[in-house]
């Protein structure tokens, strides 16, 4: 579904991205993990369409995308979820997931972007509770869900988030994580997850990546990365029950 084949990515002159291969399938749940400033979002951003690659390829369904505009590649069924969250605070909950579907509101009417709210709210009843509230005022964790809720409103094929854990209680950690499992499950959503807490977002997915300084240092399935004595070393830490469970 998705290939990139030797990306190399910039900042000024600064080079960030090192020759990134690597590949994600339909219906897959694939994670990139490494440690703060290895270019984790660089490269999210890059797929998107935020950041520009210097050079090489990024294939999505068969097309070279690399360098298309991000609006057109929403279009094209690929949304993120950024690094902490950026939902609109003086807006309410249900104008952030409305503003989801801007692109397509035109084209299909109101009453499929409707429809298509109430199959979101499904997802997180918490947010139909609280559809009427500021988004400022939820906690992180129903702010992270509605960062979620808002980039399905494009509906993607494949959805990119980026650090869906960060700064949440281990409540909603759990929460996210169940969520993010129901996805793939539910609406056959492919997932290009990038996670600091390494272990469950191992366990959660199909395959891993391990990147450091830029480069794709490890990859294969989580079976395999979840064995290996230097990721166990560098990323993992102690043994832990799976939090989702």
């Amino acid at each position: 579904m998705l290939r990139l084949l030797n990306i190399n990515t910039f900042y000024g002159e600064v080079h960030i991205l090192k020759n990134i291969s690597l590949h994600i399938q339909e219906c897959e749940i694939v994670t990139l993990i490494g440690a703060n400033g290895a270019g984790k979002t660089t490269l999210l951003n890059t797929i998107s369409g935020i950041v520009n690659a210097r050079s090489g390829q990024i294939f999505y369904q068969g097309k070279d995308i690399v360098r298309k505009s991000a609006d057109s590649l929403v279009k094209m069924g690929i949304s993120q979820v950024p690094e902490g969250r950026q939902i609109f605070n003086p807006l309410t909950v249900l104008d952030n997931v409305k503003l989801g579907s801007y692109i397509r509101y035109r084209q299909e009417g109101r009453k499929q972007i409707q429809q298509e709210i109430e199959e979101v709210f499904a997802l997180f009843p918490i947010l139909r509770e609280r559809q009427g509230q500021l988004a400022g005022t939820l906690s992180g964790g129903e702010q992270q869900m509605l960062a979620i809720a808002r980039a399905l409103m494009s509906r993607p094929r494949i959805l990119l988030l980026d650090e869906p854990s960060m700064g949440l209680a281990p409540r909603m950690v759990t929460e996210i994580f169940k969520t993010i499992a129901r996805l793939r499950d539910a609406s056959k959503t492919t997932i290009f997850l990038v996670e600091q807490n390494a272990r469950a977002a191992l366990r959660l997915s199909d395959r891993g990546y391990v990147m450091e300084t830029g480069k794709i240092m490890f990859e294969g399935a989580t079976a395999a990365l979840l064995e290996n004595r230097e990721v166990q070393r560098a990323y993992l830490g102690k043994e832990k029950k799976p939090i989702w469970e």
